[in-house]
């Protein structure tokens, strides 16, 4: 299973893409049909009530913080991309993932 998250876009590649537009959505179907193989985040996810919506890098925080409390269990072979056009919420989430990546899986980068 594959996850697109964007408020607006969609993948500019066909196949199993599950879209969701909303970090609420997002954490829904992880809970609903498990952790994905691969997730393509967007950093900005628009307004909601007025005010900015939960970003991308909430959804990157709810995921390691979910993992580390056993709530969800990330796999070995988890992969990401971040397609976002905003260059800082793009690195934070990067940088995130890849250290909580590199530390939950020291084996992965030692190839």
């Amino acid at each position: 299973m594959r996850i697109f998250v964007d408020d607006i876009r969609t993948p500019k590649t066909k196949g199993d893409w599950i879209i969701v537009r909303s970090y609420e959505e997002a954490i829904r179907i992880i809970k609903e049909r498990g952790f994905p193989s691969f997730i393509s985040f967007d950093h900005d996810l628009g307004m909601k009530n007025g005010g900015i919506a939960k970003s991308g890098y909430d959804l990157a925080k709810w995921i390691v913080n979910a993992d580390i409390e056993k709530e969800i269990d990330i796999p070995v072979d988890f992969s990401f991309n971040v397609h976002s056009a905003n260059p800082v919420g793009k690195k934070n989430i990067e940088d995130l993932l890849n250290r909580y990546l590199k530390f939950k899986f020291p084996q992965r980068g030692k190839r």
